[in-house]
């Protein structure tokens, strides 16, 4: 039986609290990001004042590649904190990812905790959001197109969450049909169609079949981050040594595999799971990724600094970043994806 909307509200609220606190990192398995050093280029002719990050994400321009990952929707809380991340997403020039839609369709009530993100960031691109587990059962795509209008989306995301509906009671973890269920979406709607992980990564085969399918964006997601196995277990006040808090691809692993896939196909590599500093960052750029989401670390600021922090941590990330690139060698991104980071181990 499906699960109700006061209960779906609920188990929201319970995630939102939950990530505020670090009580649910991964314990013992990294990003592997700290496997990784830059090569000092000492003859550097980069002007840090001249590094732009500006780029075309589809039909608009965003000021960096960064994306307020999908956090939240459904509940009073939700609504809040949407308004909040919009207003920033929008002030900054990026992207901002709308949490689940699937209350908006099943529920009404909850329709403006997800119309907020639009409402205050009109000019920023806003990518909608929908589990697999439900994509699954849908008759139609009709669904899927409402979630869109509704929030004028740029980029509908379909999110692969197979260990949290595993793990999470009252879960659906049943994904029969997946492929081609993204495939049809991927064909009928008039935006472009990404997927995501929410924490155990996407590895270079499974994304192959995803971009066969007619997906145009990969969002790894990777290990090293936000468990959402413990975000379960803690809710399920389960033993925290259960073999799956720790499960999934490291974030480096799959970032830098899954750029290898550019050569074959045209997609947007987004990079997340674990970005959690300026260095992560960068290294997460130079392992191949064309853009870097964070969700935990944007929210935990939010918490503190409220607008005006999010803004200042962005920005501080970047403006540390150009100083990364500057002491690489680096003009710009692609520059910087150029063999300007090193296994530790090779520098010894």
């Amino acid at each position: 039986m499906p699960e109700s909307s006061e209960n779906i509200s609920k188990r929201k609220k319970e995630h939102i609290e939950l990530c505020l606190t670090d009580n649910v990192s991964f314990k013992g398995k990294t990003t592997g990001f700290e496997h990784y050093d830059f090569v000092h280029y000492a003859p550097t002719e980069v002007e840090i004042d001249k590094i732009d990050f500006t780029q075309k994400f589809f039909k608009r321009i965003i000021k960096y590649p960064f994306l307020i990952s999908c956090m939240t929707g459904g509940t009073i809380e939700a609504e809040s904190i949407n308004a909040k991340l919009a207003i920033a997403a929008n002030e900054l020039g990026i992207p901002i990812g709308i949490g689940s839609q699937r209350q908006m369709f099943e529920d009404k009530k909850n329709v403006q905790s997800f119309k907020i993100i639009r409402i205050n960031a009109p000019d920023v691109p806003v990518l909608g959001n929908i589990g697999a587990a439900q994509v699954v059962r849908y008759k139609s795509i009709d669904p899927i197109k409402y979630m869109i209008e509704v929030i004028d989306a740029d980029v509908m995301v379909v999110h692969l969450n197979p260990l949290q509906e595993l793990l999470q009671k009252n879960g659906e973890p049943n994904f029969a049909g997946l492929l081609s269920c993204i495939e049809k979406i991927a064909n009928e709607i008039e935006v472009p169609l990404f997927v995501k992980e929410v924490g155990a990564g996407i590895s270079a085969s499974a994304s192959k079949s995803l971009l066969d399918a007619g997906v145009k964006g990969i969002d790894i997601a990777g290990a090293g981050g936000t468990s959402w196995a413990g975000v379960e277990i803690l809710r399920n006040k389960e033993d925290e040594r259960n073999y799956f808090w720790d499960w999934g691809l490291p974030s480096s692993y799959c970032i830098r595999t899954n750029a290898e896939l550019k050569n074959d196909y045209d997609f947007v590599l987004i990079g997340s799971g674990g970005i959690n500093s300026a260095v992560d960052a960068a290294k997460a750029f130079a392992l191949g990724a064309d853009i870097i989401a964070s969700a935990r670390t944007i929210l935990q600021q939010l918490n503190k600094k409220s607008i005006e922090g999010v803004i200042e941590l962005i920005e501080g990330w970047f403006a540390f970043i150009k100083k990364i690139m500057f002491l690489t060698g680096s003009k710009n991104l692609s520059e910087l994806r150029n063999s300007k980071l090193k296994l530790e181990e090779e520098l010894h």
